[in-house]
């Protein structure tokens, strides 16, 4: 199953990465907010989620939290920290807040190949 959810209050963003996705052979779903994720999450299993670390109401922080610990998405979800912030303390933070990656913005078809397969998919 090559499921992926993309997280993202911006809409360039969350259009370029799904479209990414979708070329590298991912079936992708789209939200623009952390509650529409969680309730998306809720009923939908995915592989992947590309979650915004900066989203107003709830941040992606906040959403990683819940997700690990509600179990949403599915027992084997990665979830990539989805971000302009790339500072080594921000990406340790977003780590030890339970991200399996950090994949910088603006994103490239090179820099997701490479964070897909760091990630464990081929």
């Amino acid at each position: 199953m090559k499921n992926a959810l993309v997280v993202d209050d911006n809409d360039v963003n969350r259009i370029l990465a799904s479209r990414l996705l979708t070329k590298a052979g991912w079936t992708v779903s789209d939200v623009d907010c952390g509650e529409a994720a969680l309730s998306f999450l809720a009923a939908n299993t995915v592989s992947l989620i590309l979650l915004d670390v900066s989203m107003p109401t709830m941040s992606g922080q906040e959403v990683c939290r819940r997700v690990r610990a509600e179990s949403l998405g599915g027992p084997m979800v990665k979830i990539a920290a989805y971000t302009a912030h790339a500072m080594p303390e921000e990406v340790q933070e977003f780590l030890d807040g339970g991200f399996d990656t950090v994949l910088l913005k603006p994103m490239s078809r090179d820099r997701l190949n490479a964070t897909l397969s760091e990630l464990g998919f081929e």
